[in-house]
């Protein structure tokens, strides 16, 4: 089978013609660094939550320490450090906002618009393709669509 071909599938995603393999591989390598992107989106709510969650621990902790007798500990500790900044001005929920607003919803537009220019925003093409080369042809749980 060609790189052209789509073979049986009918699934409009893979046929594009005039969409030469050079561009299916450079679109594939651009949404490959787009969930890379994801990934860290993740990992920065991760470190939000986890963030949020030792603020709280923390206060308990402080609970913990003034029922022991160490008022003045706690207070000072209190004062510096529960509810502090993570970075310069922000709280968590502030960065991944920021990240959000910024670097992420314009990698996302990007990646958006090479598509649309390129192949009529059709995603995951290089997968597409992948997939039809790769598939068993009439097996079972090798069908090319749901419902095929």
């Amino acid at each position: 089978m060609s790189a052209g071909d789509v073979g049986d599938a009918g699934d409009a995603r893979r046929d594009l013609p005039g969409v030469s393999d050079a561009t299916v591989d450079a679109l594939g390598a651009l949404s490959e660094a787009l969930e890379a992107v994801e990934v860290a989106r993740g990992h920065l709510y991760e470190f939000h939550r986890l963030s949020g969650r030792a603020d709280i621990q923390l206060g308990e902790a402080l609970e913990a320490l003034e029922e022991a007798g160490h008022d003045d500990l706690a207070a000072r500790v209190r004062e510096d450090l529960l509810g502090r900044n993570v970075l310069d001005g922000r709280w968590t929920f502030q960065v991944v906002e920021e990240y959000d607003d910024g670097y992420w919803s314009r990698f996302r537009a990007w990646e958006r618009t090479a598509r649309e220019e390129l192949a009529d925003g059709r995603r995951h093409l290089l997968e597409a393709r992948m997939k039809e080369r790769e598939r068993t042809r009439g097996r079972p749980g090798h069908e090319a669509t749901p419902g095929a």
